[in-house]
């Protein structure tokens, strides 16, 4: 049987000829607190895969549960028939976390956290289906699998559920200041960082008969406490 270059790992921190960071190679990690901090602040990725056609970037909803990373959709995904029958994939996920303005173009750069995933993915069995999409729905909002509909038979039967073991992956996050040669500290011009980070909004109530949730409440709590005037009326609607 040939071998793959996950088979070649002993040690889940160690990095893979496939994992390993060369560009800013102390940038990179390979442990898993790491791993699972970006993959936890994710609720999309990108899947990279070839077929007949060439090579495609897909980007799809993701949740992380222990050792895999999920992925779902409809049966009738052309990229989920082909991770399903074992192809080759590269998963990734990306947090940009600030742009860094140096005091030369050239050096300019961002902050960011980014993970890069190896390997196969495999279908979780029919009878996991129901309690791993529940998952994924406490993932989007905790304690909303005891308010929604749970899927019934037929929208299970129709759903493709997918996993990857996080056995062969990589994590490289840059922080910090801008990197500026000696020769331009001198010039007259503003360097540091501009951060970012994803913001919370009010939510928007549908026409539905129906109290807010406590995790819809918990939502409101992290938005700005400086909003616009139409994010203060969007949040009156929904007390």
């Amino acid at each position: 049987m040939t071998s793959t270059a996950a088979d070649s790992v002993q040690d889940p921190s160690a990095p893979t000829e496939r994992t390993r960071v060369r560009r800013a190679a102390y940038r990179g990690h390979y442990d898993r607190p790491t791993l699972e901090a970006i993959l936890d602040d994710a609720y999309v990725c990108h899947v990279a895969f070839a077929d007949d056609s060439g090579v495609r970037c897909i980007p799809t909803a993701c949740w992380r549960e222990g050792d895999h990373l999920y992925i779902h959709g409809s049966n009738g995904s052309r990229m989920l028939k082909l991770a399903a029958a074992g192809a080759q994939v590269c998963v990734t996920v990306t947090h940009l976390d600030g742009l860094v303005l140096a005091r030369s173009a050239f050096n300019h750069s961002m902050n960011y956290r980014s993970a890069v995933i190896y390997g196969e993915f495999e279908a979780v069995p029919d009878a996991q289906k129901a309690a791993v999409l529940d998952t994924f729905v406490e993932r989007i909002a905790p304690g909303r699998s005891r308010d929604a509909r749970p899927g019934d038979a037929s929208e299970l039967a129709a759903t493709t559920v997918l996993r990857i073991a996080l056995d062969e992956a990589a994590t490289k996050v840059r922080t910090g200041g801008p990197k500026d040669d000696e020769a331009d500290l001198g010039l007259p011009v503003w360097a540091g960082v501009l951060p970012m980070r994803d913001a919370h909004f009010a939510p928007i109530t549908d026409a539905a008969p129906a109290g807010v949730p406590d995790y819809v409440r918990r939502w409101q709590d992290a938005v700005p406490l400086r909003e616009t005037r139409d994010e203060e009326a969007r949040r009156a609607a929904v007390r």
